[in-house]
């Protein structure tokens, strides 16, 4: 299997789908969301594919698909189903695969498993998503902190919005941790800006 990349962010709504759908084109790679919550709107995985341009096969099915726009383990309840985290394994495939989270890192599954305490058992390395607006000192810090208590990988923060210098510096030197690079809000937001954005960011070999 080629290398799984983790994504996650400091909150919901942070950006990390429109992330995922840049990197899995960087890499050439492959998509997976494992729990989607919500289904009336244009799904994750809907939107990944269309802004990464992404033929079918390389897509991987949600493992569990919850009607209700909430926490994955409240929409399940809603839904009459429950989750099974030891259920989520890491698919086997033959490209680089981009796992999206629902949510922040401490969305609980379960009533007792939290997101994160998966990501720790795959032991998967990780990209921190964060915003760059008031307050993402704060949120990003603390989810640096989570991520390391439980010895995740963390490849980098990668910021998304419009320049914040001195927030960016102070994460990175008080969280010391490495940061990949900030994606502005892109209007419009295309396939075409998306890749050519991503591109002139970040590089692939940054998280190969």
């Amino acid at each position: 299997m080629k290398r799984a990349i983790f994504i996650t962010a400091t909150d919901t709504d942070v950006g990390k789908t429109i992330f995922s759908a840049g990197l899995v084109r960087l890499l050439d790679g492959i998509y997976w969301k494992p729990v989607q919550a919500g289904l009336d709107a244009e799904t994750d995985t809907q939107v990944v594919q269309r802004l990464a341009e992404l033929p079918s096969e390389r897509i991987v099915p949600e493992a569990w698909r919850l009607r209700t726009p909430a926490s994955p383990h409240l929409a399940a309840m809603r839904d009459g189903v429950r989750i099974d985290p030891m259920a989520l394994q890491i698919p086997s495939v033959e490209r680089p695969l981009i796992i999206e989270g629902a949510g922040g890192l401490m969305v609980p599954l379960t009533p007792e498993t939290l997101l994160i305490d998966r990501i720790a058992q795959w032991n998967v390395p990780t990209v921190l998503c964060a915003r760059t607006r008031l307050g993402t000192i704060n949120h990003t810090l603390l989810s640096i902190e989570a991520i390391r208590h439980r010895n995740i990988p963390l490849i980098g923060v990668a910021f998304i919005g419009e320049p914040q210098p001195e927030s960016e510096s102070i994460i990175a030197s008080l969280g010391a941790v490495r940061i990949l690079g900030r994606l502005p809000r892109l209007d419009p937001l295309t396939p075409q800006t998306l890749a050519t954005s991503f591109r002139h960011v970040f590089r692939a070999d940054t998280f190969l």
